[in-house]
C-alpha cells in the first residue's frame, strides 16, 4: 500500500469574478451623468446610452453572475443598481416620448430619496468588506442625498455640487473595479482596497 499525503487544495467555482464589470460598470456611468450634473457637458444620447447598456444591463449580468457565486450582497447591489439606471433612464426617455408626464420635482426628490435610504442600508454591509467599496458605497449615500435636497429645494447649486461628488463617487467604483482586476492578473497586491473586515 502506497502512503498518501493530504494537502489541503482551494477549489475555484469556475466562475471568473462579476465585481470588476459591475464596479466599472456603475462607476463610468456615474462619472459621465455628474459631468452633465456638474455642468461640464449636456445630458445627452451618450448618457443616456450608456444607462442602458453599461450602466443598467451590465450591472445586471454581473448581479446575476455573483448569484450564481452565491453572493447576496453582490446580488443585490449590482441588480438593484443596475434596474436603477434603467429606471432613471426611463424617467427621462418616457416623458420625452409622449408616453408619461414628467415626474414632479417632490416624486423625484422621493425617487432619489429612497435609493439613498436603500444606499446608506448597504453600506452596513460594506463593513465587512473592504474599505474602498466602504467608500463607494457612502460617497454614493451622500450623492442621492444631495439629489434629492437639490429636487426637493430646486436649488440648482446643492446640484452642481452634487455632480462634483458624483465625480468622485464614480471614480472610486471605478479604482476599485480595476483594483480587483489588476490584483487577480497579477497574483498580489497592485492597487490597494484596504484590508477585509
Amino acid at each position: 500500500m502506497i502512503p498518501t499525503v493530504s494537502t489541503p487544495v482551494t477549489v475555484k467555482d469556475g466562475i471568473a469574478n462579476p465585481a470588476p464589470l459591475g464596479l466599472c460598470a456603475f462607476g463610468m456611468t456615474t462619472v459621465l451623468l455628474n459631468f452633465a450634473n456638474a455642468g461640464f457637458i449636456e445630458v445627452s444620447p451618450m448618457i443616456l446610452a450608456m444607462g442602458i447598456f453599461y450602466g443598467g444591463l451590465a450591472q445586471v449580468i454581473a448581479g446575476i453572475i455573483e448569484a450564481k457565486k452565491n453572493n447576496t450582497f453582490g446580488l443585490t447591489a449590482f441588480t438593484s443598481y443596475g434596474f436603477f439606471w434603467l429606471s432613471l433612464v426611463g424617467l427621462i426617455v418616457m416623458p420625452s416620448m409622449g408616453w408619461l408626464a414628467k415626474p414632479s420635482d417632490a416624486s423625484m426628490c422621493a425617487y432619489l430619496a429612497i435609493w439613498g435610504l436603500f444606499t446608506f442600508l448597504m453600506f452596513f454591509g460594506t463593513l465587512k468588506l473592504n474599505k474602498a467599496l466602504q467608500f463607494v458605497f457612502g460617497s454614493l449615500t451622500i450623492l442621492f442625498i444631495l439629489l434629492a435636497l437639490s429636487e426637493g429645494l430646486g436649488n440648482k447649486d446643492i446640484h452642481k455640487f452634487a455632480g462634483y461628488e458624483g465625480i468622485i463617487c464614480g471614480a472610486s467604483a471605478i479604482y476599485t473595479g480595476i483594483a480587483n482586476v489588476l490584483n487577480e492578473v497579477y497574483g498580489r497586491t497592485v492597487l490597494p482596497i484596504g484590508p477585509v473586515a
